[in-house]
């Protein structure tokens, strides 16, 4: 498969990824850009919650609503030491309609989110469009431009995964560290705490075997650009 390369510079050879990834750099060129480092800088433009799941720091209150009704919610968490994984939701209060853990570790993406523009484009190598493109269970997976390696959609969440989604279903955006399970405290010390970010998103589709979630910042705030990208190769 050709490399998805996270500049504008590079040729496009995937069409589907050339087109979401024009809607991307046009929007880019409204935002003002800024220097970050690490999951939570990345993300300090959203209100932070303590280990208790209590807000301690509310952003301003927008004169236009914050986030569009029809957006789609996306969380990454994982533990420090541990892998990063994604969570899909087009409501908070239900179990994501997609969810997959990232072959990447947590401090990789830190890494990568130091720059002012993060793409995480997945793509299935199924030959045949009889389900749905979120529906497909095995997954290449890229971050600004490099392949990290492949990734099996879940169909069930683990013990840790709906521990994360229950004390997140109240929360639209955000960003923080959440309590460790109870079951699993000795285990879980060994990877540090649980961090996550979760936002709001801008879903675009572009075909059948086509799709791209883009970061909608709160009120027009000033923000990096953060894109995931779905693609059904042929």
């Amino acid at each position: 498969m050709p490399s998805v390369h996270s500049s504008p510079c590079y040729p496009m050879e995937n069409p589907a990824l050339a087109s979401l990834l024009r809607h991307t750099t046009g929007a880019a060129e409204k935002r003002n850009k800024f220097s970050t480092g690490g999951l939570l800088k990345m993300f300090k433009l959203f209100p932070m919650l303590t280990s208790g799941c209590k807000m301690v720091a509310l952003l301003g209150r927008p004169r236009k609503p914050m986030l569009k009704d029809s957006a789609t919610t996306g969380t990454i968490f994982g533990y420090r030491k541990g892998r990063v994984s994604l969570a899909i939701q087009e409501d908070t209060r239900q179990m994501p309609m997609f969810l997959i853990e990232l072959p990447m570790l947590t401090s990789a993406l830190n890494k990568e989110m130091a720059s002012d523009i993060v793409r995480i484009a997945l793509e299935s190598e199924t030959k045949t469009n009889k389900k749905k493109l979120l529906e497909e269970f095995v997954w290449a997976v890229y971050c600004n431009g490099r392949k990290v390696g492949y990734s099996i959609r879940r169909k069930q969440l683990s013990d840790d995964e709906l521990h994360v989604m229950q004390h997140l279903r109240g929360v639209s955006m955000g960003a923080g560290v959440l309590p460790s399970s109870n079951n699993n405290d000795k285990d879980n010390s060994l990877d540090g705490e649980m961090t996550y970010m979760r936002a709001r998103f801008e879903r675009v589709v572009g075909s059948k075997d086509s799709e791209a979630l883009y970061m909608i910042n709160p009120d027009g705030a000033q923000g990096p650009e953060f894109s995931i990208f779905f693609v059904r190769a042929h």
